[in-house]
């Protein structure tokens, strides 16, 4: 099965990808492998400004993904254009994300991961969600979304799962010497950064450390890795 990008990053909203796995996937194109990203909602709900509104924020949240996308190397990114909060898992969210599939043919696809216990926002959940059964087995189906097919967008068998934000996380991305780069992305959503505490850098910072204490890591990214078996 032919691989056309290393990995999608199927993220929930502007930002969520930076959060999570910009310093794996800094490591990725810094070593010439393409990935491409998919946002599902145009984040048009995330702000404490009395101010803003939900279309001049959808415009400002779309310009801050693209320099962060800019920053780490990726030069793929497809906007779903969802409003903020309102992710179900339906046969048409679902095909959006099959479509992509097809198309890019990634090896590894990324997403928030859709069992996380306690507090996690229900959009994280459906995105993780949805896209663990567009993988499998929607994209490898020949008979799932015909329409696709006769389009010519052919089944495609991801190899690879990787959840972010897992309770129990099975593998760890060293992200030592990409880090800085990471960071770099994530200044670039200021309309989100603009509402956290004062000293975020900190535990942002010892979050990664945490993730690396079981290796000989400075810093990691930590996932729950699952290899697709067909």
């Amino acid at each position: 099965m032919t691989h056309k990008y290393h990995a999608m990053i199927i993220g929930a909203h502007p930002d969520d990808s930076e959060f999570a796995i910009a310093g794996t996937v800094a490591n990725w194109t810094r070593d010439g492998k393409k990935v491409v990203y998919v946002i599902c909602t145009n984040g048009n709900k995330g702000t404490n400004d009395p101010k803003m509104t939900p279309e001049r924020l959808t415009g400002i949240r779309k310009k801050e993904e693209m320099a962060a996308a800019q920053v780490l190397g990726v030069k793929e990114v497809v906007f779903l254009g969802h409003d903020d909060q309102s992710l179900e898992d339906t046969p048409e969210f679902r095909k959006e994300l099959v479509k992509e599939i097809r198309t890019y043919q990634p090896r590894i696809v990324a997403a928030p991961d859709p069992y996380r216990k306690y507090i996690w926002h229900r959009d994280h959940r459906i995105a993780g969600q949805v896209a663990l059964d567009a993988v499998y087995p929607f994209a490898r189906d020949r008979l799932a979304y015909p329409d696709l097919f006769e389009a010519g967008l052919l089944p495609h068998k991801v190899r690879e799962l990787l959840f972010w934000g897992a309770n129990e996380p099975n593998y760890f991305m060293d992200v030592s010497q990409t880090y800085e780069t990471k960071l770099s992305a994530l200044r670039c959503h200021e309309s989100q950064l603009s509402q956290f505490r004062e000293g975020w850098q900190k535990w942002f910072r010892d979050m990664h450390t945490w993730h690396s204490k079981k290796h000989n890591y400075e810093l990691a990214e930590a996932f729950y890795r699952v290899e697709v078996q067909y």
